[in-house]
Formats: structure tokens, C-alpha cells, sequence
């Protein structure tokens, strides 16, 4: 009796262990997603302020953001290729509608709205995800690639602070 009760309780502790593994697993790809919707959102915001925008210093600063999160969107596919993620190519329901009020409205109030949702609240929500996984993530590459990517997310959130358009009040 006594071996078979140290037989299931071994049983159910490697369960567990498991299931422990595959919930921290499913975390880190949810880590993942949810920065791979984050950058689909900031690479096609910034499509749209290419062509919207009128301040100069606004469509510099969208270039880049296209440039630096396609870039970072490149190794984040690679990297969840070799976890077996499945990531989303476009930005969440949330973010498509974000786009969409950014969109709307007067237009000579666009370069506002966008550096204000784009270039100052979406780094901000992003720098977050971004340090709770750099802290977090159970798989260490996972956790070294949030970290590596941490500061130009910063300097991106420095960079739209510092646009004209990001201080004007809606």
C-alpha cells in the first residue's frame, strides 16, 4: 500500500510538474503574441502617418518606428519559430479600433493623435509587457530577447515624448 500511495503521489507530483512547465510555457507565447499584436499595431499606425501626418518631425518618427519595429517584429518571428508559436500578423481588435479613432476626427489634429496613442501610450503599455517578460519569462531566451529589445523601446518612448505634437492636449 505504502509504495503504491508513494507510486500516485509521484505521479501526481511530475503532473503537476508539468502542467506547471505548460502554464509557464504558455506564457512566455502569450508574451509573444501579445508583443507580436503590439508591433503589427505600431508598424501599421505608422504606415498611416506616413500619409497623414504634416509635421515633419511626425513622419521621421514613423519611419523609424516602421523600420525599427519591423526589425525587432523579424527576430520575434524567428525566435517564436523556434518555440513553436504561432504568432498574429496584425494588430488586436483593440489596436485596429485605436488606429481607427486615430484616423478619424479632423485631420489637422492627426499628428497629435497619433503621437500621443502611437508614439507615447502604446511604447508606455509596451515597456511594461516588455520588463515583466524580461523579468518573468521562464524560457531564457524568451527572457534575453525582451531584455535586448527594452531599450529601443525606450528610446522610442523618448522620442515621441519629445515630438511637438505629443504635447498637445486632445
Amino acid at each position: 500500500m505504502r509504495a503504491a500511495h508513494r507510486c500516485l503521489s509521484l505521479t501526481v507530483l511530475l503532473a503537476g510538474a508539468a502542467l506547471a512547465s505548460h502554464a509557464h510555457a504558455r506564457s512566455d507565447a502569450s508574451f509573444m503574441k501579445e508583443a507580436a499584436h503590439a508591433g503589427a499595431a505600431e508598424i501599421q499606425a505608422s504606415k498611416l502617418a506616413q500619409t497623414k501626418a504634416k509635421n515633419a518631425d511626425v513622419k521621421a518618427f514613423a519611419d523609424a518606428m516602421i523600420a525599427d519595429h519591423t526589425k525587432v517584429a523579424d527576430e520575434l518571428k524567428a525566435l517564436a519559430a523556434t518555440k513553436k508559436v504561432k504568432l498574429p500578423d496584425e494588430p488586436s481588435m483593440k489596436q485596429k479600433a485605436e488606429i481607427k479613432l486615430i484616423d478619424a476626427g479632423d485631420n489637422d489634429k492627426f499628428d497629435e493623435r497619433y503621437a500621443r496613442n502611437f508614439g507615447v501610450k502604446a511604447h508606455e503599455d509596451t515597456i511594461k509587457l516588455f520588463e515583466e517578460a524580461s523579468r518573468e519569462a521562464k524560457d531564457p531566451e524568451v527572457k534575453a530577447w525582451a531584455a535586448k529589445t527594452l531599450p529601443g523601446l525606450k528610446h522610442h518612448l523618448e522620442m515621441a515624448k519629445a515630438l511637438p505634437a505629443a504635447a498637445a492636449k486632445p
